[in-house]
């Protein structure tokens, strides 16, 4: 189905958002928003109407004229993406207001009016990259999407960590494009064509695998895919707090989007390259949860959780291909839905998690675990958003996080029995992770709550903390009351998603959804019930405590309270006995100076330990050395220009005896 329409649509969002550096910096943020809100309602109509639709459709739109036409595409799968993107940037962009108020009178007006241009341009890009499926456009809007990020998280970039960390992340990002120019240079090559439509043409007549674990490298660096996941726990910790919520809630899906878009082309193979999906993705859950249990820095400890939850997606998007290749349209829903529905619901705990953060940075100034406690006190209404989160990260009912899992495990446990022994053993092993990735993030979380929110502060704090504003609240409580809808009736998101299956992926399940719909439907009826319940015991408590007089008196210090809060766990004391189980995986630079047997009296002394990430580690070897080679090399260059006659002259004898003999 093919519909024209007018192109000032499109293109208006990107006209107005120049004007930015030219409205009155009273009302930037105002602009900012409401353009937001005019693209969220522009795209989300359409896009909400095809989800929808149970017969399926997409629809074309066509931009400009003659040479300068472009082709937008949306079906189901990129307005499944699209919606999850738009929520996310409106969240962000109403919290983007009251969390830089801060920053009025350091940065200038034009500093803002960048910020908000490329916050706009992210978001714009993002949906560029959802919408276009021929080469040239996809990649340019891929190169926006970076370029727009990179400018976002040098918000503060008189911090020289801050620079640093986003020309790595920019290298990090022109690496994954080169990959993904190879993946479609190949398939011009073979059939003339540059686009997503013309993979299927490649795959139908040539092996599946290589060229789609390119396109998998090159969509694995933004997704972050362990190895490629490097600049990600830099990156987010860098940027504003709003900022790192849009780029882990919904950016990083875009190597995701990217990944699936592939797999709706592949034709053979599939067992093969769901099998590597499947185990990759353990890899990944495992190795972020655990890094993010020794982290010292909030953001940081949710940026590696970003990389164990896109480790739980590939789970799901492995065990779905391996459903399709084992012909098993039941395996292949449950992996599919899980996979993505959890899209959908890291990006709203995630993002929720990261503006939580922002709260408390926002007013303590420090994001440092060690540095902070008690805040539970001061902001209560931050630590029971965080809280929220938590629960819903951590996969527990009655939250959206639990849904997504249970579909994941569902079909884990039915490919026990779906396939050979070898894959057998690889479901067994998926489950292991999965068990495992659920339970440590239990336990990284009661760190992360319990450390930062409860308890004692662990340092004095000179200026006063009171509860942020209701304006930075408000997108946090839109965001909860998505999470207990999906929690409490899985089913209205389920449907959109079955739709989605049957149109790019031909997943036909009727009889099947019905028995997983009761399936789901118990799930929400305990849930309801657990709340009910849990309202009716905090009632009762209230009535019974109605009148009396509440006394209010030191914890309970196990017989010796007369310790101080430095007497309290800290992050590092709390996950050290997991940080000596799990070495080498987890490793660590520890600064102490050890007391010697002949210093009878002690100086004083500080300990401090730091996480090493083994991948990012190696690394920095290889750009050390790298340097080291350049920095050689760069001794050629002595000012001296019989030198540098020198050089040319040996090029040109070099040439000349390569094609002498025949080697040139």
């Amino acid at each position: 189905m093919e519909l024209k329409i007018e192109s000032l649509i499109f293109i208006l969002p990107v006209i107005l958002s120049f004007l930015i550096f030219i409205v009155p910096a009273k009302v930037r943020d105002y602009y900012a928003q409401g353009l937001t809100l005019l693209i969220v309602l522009i795209t989300s109509f359409p896009a909400l109407s095809i989800l929808l639709d149970t017969a399926g459709s997409q629809r074309i739109y066509i931009v400009g004229s003659g040479l300068y036409q472009l082709t937008l595409t949306l079906d189901p799968l990129s307005a499944f993406f699209l919606v999850v993107v738009n929520f996310t940037e409106l969240t962000g962009v109403i919290y983007a207001r009251y969390y830089l108020q801060s920053y009025k009178g350091i940065k200038s007006p034009v500093q803002f009016a960048l910020h908000y241009f490329s916050y706009i341009w992210l978001h714009i890009s993002m949906l560029g990259v959802l919408m276009f499926r021929d080469g040239i456009p996809f990649l340019i809007t891929w190169e926006l999407m970076a370029v727009s990020s990179f400018m976002l998280i040098l918000f503060e970039a008189e911090k020289r960590a801050t620079l640093k960390t986003a020309v790595n992340y920019l290298i990090q990002m022109h690496v994954g494009l080169v990959f993904l120019v190879i993946g479609f240079l190949i398939c011009e090559a073979d059939n003339g064509q540059m686009s997503f439509d013309a993979l299927q043409i490649y795959f139908s007549h040539h092996p599946n695998t290589g060229l789609f674990l390119l396109f998998f490298a090159g969509f694995a660096i933004k997704a972050g895919f362990i190895p490629f996941h490097t600049w990600l726990p830099e990156a987010h910790p860098a940027a504003p707090s709003h900022v790192s919520g849009v780029m882990s809630g919904v950016m990083i899906k875009m190597g995701i989007y990217g990944i699936v878009r592939v797999l709706t082309n592949v034709q053979a193979d599939l067992l093969l390259i769901g099998l590597i999906l499947l185990v990759i993705s353990a890899i990944s859950g495992l190795f972020g949860v655990m890094m993010a249990i020794v982290q010292h820095d909030l953001k940081k400890l949710l940026a590696y959780h970003s990389i164990e939850n896109i480790g739980i997606i590939g789970m799901g998007i492995g065990l779905g291909t391996m459903g399709l290749g084992l012909h098993n349209p039941v395996l292949a829903f449950l992996g599919f839905s899980g996979g993505l529905l959890h899209v959908l619901n890291h990006s709203l705990f995630k993002s929720l998690l990261f503006y939580c953060a922002g709260s408390v940075y926002k007013s303590y100034h420090t994001l440092n675990i060690e540095q902070l406690g008690g805040v539970i006190h001061k902001m209560p209404v931050t630590a029971g958003l965080f809280l929220t989160g938590a629960l819903a990260i951590s996969g527990l009912p009655p939250l959206n996080g639990f849904i997504s899992e249970v579909l994941i495990y569902l079909g884990l446990f039915m490919g026990l029995s779906a396939g050979s022994v070898y894959q057998s053993i690889t479901f067994l092993f998926s489950i292991i992770s999965l068990v495992l990735i659920g339970g440590l993030a239990i336990f990284c979380f009661t760190k992360a709550f319990g450390v930062v929110f409860l308890g004692n502060p662990r340092t004095e704090i000179k200026q006063p903390v009171t509860e942020v504003q209701f304006g930075m609240r408000f997108p946090q409580y839109m965001i909860v009351l998505l999470m207990f809808t999906i929690g409490l009736l899985p089913m209205v998101f389920l449907t959109p998603l079955s739709n989605l299956l049957l149109f790019n992926f031909h997943i036909i399940l009727l009889p099947s959804l019905i028995s997983m719909a009761m399936v789901l439907t118990k799930i929400s009826l305990l849930s309801i019930i657990l709340l009910i319940l849990a309202s009716l015991l905090l009632i009762v408590r209230r009535l019974i405590l109605n009148g009396r007089e509440i006394a209010y008196g030191p914890t309970w210090g196990c017989g010796y309270t007369a310790g101080t809060s430095r007497h309290q766990y800290t992050g590092t004391s709390y996950a050290n006995n997991f940080a000596e189980l799990a070495q080498p995986v987890l490793q660590s630079k520890v600064k102490y100076n050890v007391i010697s047997e002949e210093e009878i009296f002690p100086l004083p002394r500080s300990f401090s330990m730091h996480p090493v990430d083994i991948f990012l580690s190696a690394i920095n070897k290889m750009i050390d050395f790298i340097m080291l080679v350049l920095k050689k090399i760069a001794r050629l260059q002595t000012g001296n220009i019989q030198h540098y006659i020198l050089y040319a002259f040996v090029f040109i004898l070099v040439i000349f005896l390569l094609l002498y003999l025949h080697l040139l």
